[in-house]
């Protein structure tokens, strides 16, 4: 009998207590001495649910691979044709070109920065083609037939049109080169809606409906210059999703019998399909990673149960255990109120000053990740004008700083605090209030604000002094930032009253602003965590309302969705934290002002042992 070292080239170890895991454990047997146990790490198939599309869309198209995923057209609700796109990059949802043609039932492949739309219903737009190069669509040779429901597998430049048609199930197939359309060798097996993967010389259509009715579970491959049929699905369907390559494929959802919905996801291995985890829901006509994907990972956004939806999962066949991203309610703040201040981690926090005055105004509070303790005043006095609202605050739970504030009149105050108490320091240049705190006690930003009217002023702030920065190209106040900065030469400002709300974007190298992608929404009063190059914005508010419970992340680039929050707060919410792990406390959240915290932590992934067992 071959041992195990022998099959797998491991040999089981003996250790006194598990290993720190990693991929490299894939596989691996080991005996923990300690506890008596016989333990590996093993592969396991699961959907798990990620950050949703803008809107809900059904009847398009996909390209791409897991964490580079386009969907295209569709129906955004019948009969409203959807002309948007959107790429999701492994976190969450970046709005991009709009394809030229509103159509549904599309075909599509290719990668997400060079995708392929063809056919599509209404009649007569079956025949169009665009192309995609990562910002814009094209259209290209039409395909010399009308048709919808056609399956598609290659590349953009070279790719087939297998099935579909305009009454029903064909076994036509059309040959693109990258600008015009030929006949090709028609299928062994009339299809409706089925799925392709795989190249121009190894290529695999599979599924689709043999009638309106009825999905169908026929696979066949083609080699190049003829088809051979193959081993069937396990579930008949259409108006599914799938993807991959010729011997290493992946299809989900769609619609079995009928109006019957799937969960089925089935895997292919060259020779034969394997019901693997079950999609969330049963959802018909989704869209998701059908280009070099493999039959291991996929994204697939969108369907229609019965109506579109903007939920989005990801399939991985993995050891990773993945958890999705998402808001929980945290522990309340001691008391409603909203204009203070936020800084600090999730775990380490601190929350201060804020309005009602009367109460609240120099109040300290620190946050450990589950409760909130008290601790000593500000050192500003009290009294009106109210010195300590819609002031700003950064750094640390033990090295912190906050600057500016007061209402109706704005003022320069500074101080700092150590983890126990606050010390005045230097004023700053000039009066603000509403503007922006980034960066550590010794290194720190205040960029924008109210004097009044909105300005675009930068001062820098060494925990003893000032002197004054770059200017910003978009004066504003009541903006978005980054709390977590390293130094002066990284700063983020984003949205904001410019008097009204604005997207605009900017970064801040040390000496200058420059002008960069702008925000999705134009709002103010977002809230905000993270770096210059790995931030969060949330929240936030548009004129005349209502309050916001987006997400959007920012990578340095672009900015993309997270999940929503699950309480809208118009303004003056308090914010501290990364991008993987925000809180946010107080503001108003019409009507009044609330107390309610909420904690926001990023997806993660984590490698988890199993105990061997002989059942």
């Amino acid at each position: 009998m071959a041992t195990y070292e022998e099959i797998y080239g491991k040999r089981v170890d003996v250790l006194d207590a598990d290993p720190t895991l990693n991929s490299s454990y894939e596989g691996q047997v080991w005996y923990n001495s300690t506890t008596g146990s016989l333990k590996s790490v093993v592969a396991a198939t699961a959907w798990s649910s990620t950050t949703a599309l803008p809107a809900g869309k059904y009847y398009g198209s996909g390209a791409g691979e897991q964490n580079s995923t386009l969907v295209f057209a569709g129906l955004s609700s019948a009969p409203t044709l959807d002309t948007s796109s959107s790429e999701y990059n492994g976190s969450g949802w970046i709005t991009e070109g709009s394809i030229n043609t509103g159509r549904r039932s599309t075909g599509g492949t290719g990668t997400a920065t060079a995708a392929l739309c063809v056919g599509g219903f209404p009649d007569p737009l079956g025949n169009k083609t665009e192309e995609y190069d990562g910002s814009s669509w094209t259209e290209t040779g039409n395909v010399p037939r009308q048709g919808h429901g056609m399956g598609v597998f290659g590349i953009q430049t070279a790719a087939y049109a297998c099935g579909g048609g305009t009454s029903g199930n064909t076994t036509t197939v059309d040959v693109y080169n990258g600008s015009t359309w030929t006949s090709g060798t028609a299928l062994s097996t009339a299809r409706f809606a089925a799925q392709g993967a795989g190249t121009t010389s190894a290529g695999l259509i599979f599924g689709g409906a043999p009638d309106f009715s009825a999905g169908s579970s026929a696979t066949e491959s083609w080699d190049g210059s003829s088809w051979t049929s193959l081993a069937n699905m396990n579930t008949g369907r259409t108006d599914f999703a799938g993807g991959g390559t010729q011997t290493a494929a992946l299809g989900w959802a769609g619609r079995q019998t009928g109006p019957t919905d799937s969960v089925k996801t089935e895997q292919w291995n060259g020779t034969s399909w394997t019901e693997v985890a079950n999609y969330p829901t049963g959802t018909n006509a989704p869209q998701g990673s059908s280009g070099p994907a493999t039959s291991t990972a996929a994204t697939s956004a969108g369907g229609a149960a019965p109506g579109p939806v903007s939920t989005s999962n990801e399939f991985n066949q993995s050891i990773n255990t993945i958890t999705p991203g998402a808001w929980a309610s945290g522990t309340s703040y001691p008391a409603a109120f909203q204009g203070g201040i936020g800084f600090g981690t999730a775990t380490a926090g601190v929350g201060a000053g804020g309005t009602p005055e009367s109460t609240f105004n120099l109040k300290t509070f620190e946050y450990d990740g589950s409760s909130w303790t008290a601790g000593n005043d500000m050192a500003r006095a009290s009294g009106s004008p109210y010195t300590s609202s819609y002031s700003s605050g950064s750094g640390t739970q033990t090295a912190g700083w906050a600057a500016g504030g007061g209402y109706p009149t704005p003022n320069a105050l500074t101080e700092n605090y150590d983890g126990t108490n606050w010390t005045a320091s230097a004023a700053m240049p000039a009066n603000r209030r509403g503007g922006n705190c980034s960066g550590p006690q010794t290194a720190g930003l205040f960029f924008g604000g109210f004097q009044p009217p909105q300005v675009n002023t930068t001062y820098e702030y060494d925990g003893e002094g000032w002197t004054t920065g770059g200017t910003m190209g978009t004066a504003r106040s009541n903006a978005g930032g980054s709390h977590v900065n390293a130094s002066q030469t990284a700063g983020l400002a984003f949205t904001g009253n410019s008097p009204s709300q604005t997207a605009n974007v900017e970064e801040y190298n040390g000496t200058a602003w420059s002008e960069v992608n702008n925000y999705p929404t134009s709002l103010s009063y977002v809230g905000y965590a993270g770096t210059q190059t790995d931030a969060i914005g949330f929240m936030g508010y548009t004129s005349p309302g209502p309050s916001f419970v987006t997400t959007f992340g920012y990578d340095g680039t672009s900015w993309s969705t997270r999940p929503n929050a699950s309480t809208g707060r118009l303004n003056y919410h308090n914010n501290f934290g990364t991008a993987s792990a925000a809180v946010v406390f107080g503001g108003e959240a019409a009507p009044g002002n609330t107390s309610a915290t909420e904690e926001f932590t990023g997806a993660t992934e984590s490698v988890a042992a199993k105990t061997l067992t002989t059942s």
